[in-house]
């Protein structure tokens, strides 16, 4: 069994996620086009984009960037792009700014909420300069990242 990378895009070319895909028998080396059409499915199964724009994403091998899993330049977690990667994520945040705050009581929303709305706004900053920083277009980003946590 090989496993290779394989990084799931948008129509724009943005990396969306990266997986880490596992294929073949012992001895058997599958080519390219099964591991890209596997993180295909693992990205329609981790709902990284609504339904219809499924379609719309491709996929490829990654390039190694010296890193983990993450895109080059990216901080987020790579998982953070996954529903329960994002409530994760959020969670984790929520509570970091509940305990700074001295851990009052009743308020657990107002941090989820803020914890919500930071992570969502790295995120779209992060895809933002990773794009190149286009001009004028920082909403799409942001307006991507809010129809995917609406889902």
């Amino acid at each position: 069994m090989t496993e290779r990378l394989v990084d799931v895009l948008d129509n724009s070319g943005a990396v969306l996620h990266t997986y880490p895909i596992t294929l073949g028998e012992l001895g058997d080396v599958p080519d390219d086009a099964a591991y890209e059409q596997k993180a295909l499915e693992a990205a329609a199964h981790g709902r990284l984009v609504p339904d219809a724009e499924l379609r719309s994403l491709t996929a490829r091998i990654h390039v190694s960037r010296g890193g983990q899993l993450s895109s080059y330049g990216d901080e987020v977690q790579p998982d953070s792009e996954t529903k329960v990667g994002l409530e994760q994520a959020v969670r984790e945040r929520a509570y970091a700014l509940w305990e700074q705050d001295g851990r009052p009581e009743t308020r657990s929303e107002e941090y989820w909420h803020r914890a919500l709305d930071e992570h969502l706004r790295q995120r779209a900053y992060t895809l933002w300069q990773q794009d190149g920083s286009p001009a004028g277009r920082a909403d799409e980003y942001w307006d991507r990242l809010i129809k995917f946590q609406a889902q």
